[in-house]
């Protein structure tokens, strides 16, 4: 047996539940709209939670490394660990910094993978619809330069405003999952 078969992949087991999907889709619609509203809070409060994270991943790694010290990276673990509680706790103790770097990642990653994209069509510009794929790297690259120059204040509501929408969409996505299943026979 296959992990699957413990799943119900039944939609009409479902069917009698649909309330408590739609009231899931309720509360995450709720929340992500309050999100909006103080989006500088909602990203202050998630670069704490990053940090946090951090921190716990930094004592977990230096705890296997210490468990594993056989092993032949060991120093290479324990100064992974280490460096992931120092930033851990800066990010933590300088949220708003923290904000700033995470935002300036995003913008290069966005970069990058927005320039991969228009190399990669322009290669295949024999196939169709590789003109989409070049317009969205390039929409990429304007939103990383959209958010580099606009710094420090996209930092401020851009982890925010990701989280709020992200709620809205998984609230809304659940409330409409919710009402098929009650439309189900």
């Amino acid at each position: 047996m296959t992990a699957l078969a413990d799943f119900d992949l039944d939609p009409g087991a479902l069917q009698p539940k649909w309330g408590w999907f739609v009231a899931l889709g309720v509360v995450l619609l709720a929340l992500g709209a309050l999100a909006l509203v103080d989006t500088v809070s909602v990203t202050l409060f998630s670069v704490i939670f990053i940090g946090a994270a951090l921190l716990v991943g930094g004592v977990f790694q230096i705890i296997h490394a210490f468990a594993n010290r056989d092993w032949g990276s060991f120093l290479f673990a324990l100064l992974c660990g280490a460096l992931y509680i120092v930033g851990g706790l800066l990010i933590m103790d300088e949220p708003v910094r923290g904000s700033l770097v995470i935002t300036i990642l995003l913008a290069i990653a966005l970069a990058v993978s927005g320039g991969t994209r228009m190399v990669m069509a322009v290669r295949h510009r024999n196939n169709r619809g590789w003109w989409l794929i070049l317009l969205a790297g390039l929409a990429s690259i304007l939103i990383a330069l959209i958010l580099l120059l606009s710094l420090p204040w996209s930092s401020l509501w851009l982890l925010g405003t990701v989280i709020a929408i992200e709620l809205i969409f998984h609230g809304v996505g659940w409330i409409f999952f919710g009402f098929a299943l009650r439309q189900m026979r």
